[in-house]
């Protein structure tokens, strides 16, 4: 039960947030200048990542939810705060640059509905994967863990810079079709 508590407490608050921005930057005529963006943040990040130069500081306690916030309160309560902060991914240290070409993603779409839609299916999907990446890791807390998921850490920034480049070539091209 405290598994769906979770993952309830990140799927939902998340949903909200990017239907929130979903609606909110497709109101407005943001298309045509999210995919200039997309396509220099792409670029940029991309070329970083994926060939090996980005290096993000070690996680640290800047990374959290303060812990006045959660210490002495129910475990639903916990949940609702962890799940409310984490699960959107805009309110703490995302160590994947890939994740700043999702908003910009939301808004280049340049219909209401679509964005929406775009924006809860991508909400979704990021809080799930946050959700059960923390059910998967707080059963093996120690060392050799932590050591290993730095490496696949490494992995996966350089798996996210080629897709970065891979997104920036559809905003270019995206774009050039659009004129």
């Amino acid at each position: 039960m405290r598994r769906v508590w979770l993952l309830a407490a990140y799927v939902l608050p998340a949903i909200i947030v990017w239907m929130t921005l979903g609606l909110l930057v497709n109101l407005l005529p943001l298309s045509a200048a999210a995919l200039v963006l997309m396509a220099g943040y792409g670029v940029f990040y991309g070329v970083l990542e994926a060939g090996g130069m980005a290096r993000p500081a070690p996680p640290g306690s800047r990374w959290q939810v303060p812990s006045g916030w959660v210490r002495g309160v129910s475990r639903r309560r916990r949940f609702v705060v962890w799940g409310s902060l984490l699960g959107p991914g805009f309110a703490t240290r995302n160590p994947y640059a890939g994740f700043w070409l999702l908003p910009l993603a939301v808004a280049a779409v340049g219909n209401i509905g679509y964005g929406v839609l775009l924006a809860a299916a991508l909400g979704a999907a990021h809080s799930t994967g946050r959700a059960l990446g923390l059910l998967r890791d707080v059963k093996d807390v120690d060392v050799n863990s932590y050591l290993q998921s730095t490496l696949r850490s490494m992995y996966w920034r350089k798996v996210d810079g080629f897709v970065l480049l891979v997104a920036a070539g559809a905003a270019v091209m995206t774009y050039a079709y659009r004129l």
